[in-house]
């Protein structure tokens, strides 16, 4: 299990790819369940400096983390930065919709219940001919 108190300079692990690169996902369903990986890591991180809960956390202190990521330093401009700060607040909704599913907090997630609620989703869409 990945340790989501201490710093990453990855955007994800290893473990944490081979997670998604095993799901029956689209490319596409893939970048958005690392993305919302990374988010979940990162709001993690955010909620323990702060002393909230996710639930709690404010865009300006999403905003701020992702600015000073590590992870997303070399070769990164402040256009992406504020377009990745968005892609990470926007997963809030699917982190929401997983957690809800799998009867924890946010916090609580694991990266298999994550990947599997993209998983579940995909199958969906698929079924409904989206």
């Amino acid at each position: 299990m990945t340790d989501f108190s201490q710093p990453s300079t990855e955007f994800l692990t290893p473990e944490e790819c081979a997670e998604v690169d095993k799901a029956l996902l689209t490319s596409r369903d893939k970048f958005t369940a690392r993305v919302a990986i990374y988010s979940l890591r990162s709001l993690r991180q955010i909620a323990q400096q702060s002393g909230q809960a996710i639930a709690d956390l404010q865009t300006q202190q999403i905003a701020a983390w992702v600015a000073n990521d590590p992870s997303l330093q070399q070769s990164v401009d402040s256009n992406f930065k504020g377009f990745f700060t968005q892609l990470t607040i926007a997963s809030l909704k699917p982190l929401h919709q997983s957690a809800a599913e799998a009867g924890v907090a946010i916090e609580g997630l694991t990266v298999p219940q994550v990947v599997a609620w993209f998983e579940k989703e995909a199958k969906h869409r698929l079924e409904r001919g989206m």
